[in-house]
């Protein structure tokens, strides 16, 4: 067998309905040899099979998407590797050998490789929350590059940057992002994938992405306590069910009762911070809402927030009052909005 330019590494844990078709897709790539790498956490259905029946490579791994892709980079072969999810697909016949291109003209940098996303979803409702978070992956800033997105990047560069952190069983992909970008830059690559909607339409679209950005928040200011109490942070994809934030916030107010109010006080000034710094994604918003009427590429509220806004907040002032607005919103409006609203369904279903 010729040797591999690109090693495709595909974390699965019963994934037996999605990844027949990746591996099809795979194969209708042209201008590369590829070699595909099927890592398997312990599927219960025919992952393994069907992977082998495609003509895949199967290695077995402790469950942990991280800890399964780096094993799979581990017995790769090839000097580029894509890590790519089992429900996401590539769209063109060239489009794996052009994003190698696109890396290999960067000789002796710390660069890695995402796709633009596009969801492709069973229903058309959230369509605008769909565009936000689409367009949102075709950017650079911090905690916009996922797993989602396809990630390219050398071999002896993942391995340099010591591979995947697996503390958590999630977050893994933030995690190697950030350290890339400390040490490197990220590149957008041509062409963009198609990924399943499925764990927003499951779980519920809007309720899915509050949850995304409370995880982040506790995530970016290391409150730990948050993810060894939360109930079922991150459930595999084959065991998702419609989601319910109650139990999120209970956690939190729980944690905080545990711990000193200024200590409390300070992990809400972090997450002000954390805010202030995220705050060019509502301006973002609206250069999409806009969209229709702005045209393609153009993003005025965004350099707006840029310029003139984020330097007029981005102090230790705007931080507190941020931590006020957004402690009375999250723990005053949502958790009360939420908690009202659950139980109503759950007393409507029992009827």
């Amino acid at each position: 067998m010729p040797a591999p330019d690109l090693s495709i590494i595909v974390p699965v844990l019963d994934e037996a309905v999605a990844l027949p078709r990746l591996l099809h897709q795979l194969a209708q790539q042209r201008g590369i040899i590829l070699e595909i790498i099927v890592v398997d956490g312990g599927s219960t259905d025919n992952s393994p099979g069907l992977a082998r029946a495609h003509g895949a490579r199967v290695l077995h791994s402790e469950a942990g998407r991280g800890q399964q892709m780096n094993v799979g980079a581990q017995a790769a072969r090839a000097p580029w590797l894509l890590f790519l999810h089992a429900d996401t697909l590539p769209c063109g016949a060239t489009q794996l050998r052009d994003a190698v291109n696109k890396l290999s003209e960067h000789p002796g940098h710390v660069v890695g490789g995402h796709f633009a996303l596009e969801f492709e979803r069973s229903a058309e409702r959230n369509g605008l929350l769909y565009r936000y978070m689409q367009e949102k992956t075709a950017t650079h800033r911090p905690y916009t590059i996922n797993g989602d997105q396809g990630l390219l990047i050398a071999s002896r560069t993942f391995h340099a940057l010591g591979g995947f952190d697996t503390r958590l069983a999630f977050l893994e992909d933030q995690r190697f992002a950030a350290t890339l970008q400390q040490r490197g830059e990220w590149l957008l690559l041509p062409g963009h994938l198609v990924t399943s909607a499925r764990r927003f339409e499951v779980e519920g679209a809007k309720t899915r992405y509050i949850l995304m950005a409370v995880i982040m928040a506790m995530y970016v200011i290391d409150l730990e306590e948050f993810f060894t109490r939360a109930p079922r942070v991150y459930q595999a994809q084959s065991a998702t069910e419609r989601l319910l934030l109650t139990p999120y916030f209970r956690c939190l107010r729980a944690i905080m009762a545990d711990i000193c109010w200024r200590e409390s006080w300070l992990y809400w000034v972090r997450v002000g911070h954390f805010v202030v710094a995220e705050s060019w994604q509502l301006f973002f918003f609206w250069d999409v809402v806009l969209r229709p009427w702005l045209g393609p590429g153009r993003y005025p509220a965004t350099r707006f927030h840029d310029a003139i806004f984020a330097p007029l907040v981005q102090h230790r002032v705007g931080a507190w009052l941020t931590a006020i607005l957004v402690f009375t919103y999250t723990m005053g409006v949502l958790a009360p909005w939420y908690r009202w609203r659950e139980r109503s369904q759950l007393h409507k279903n029992k009827d």
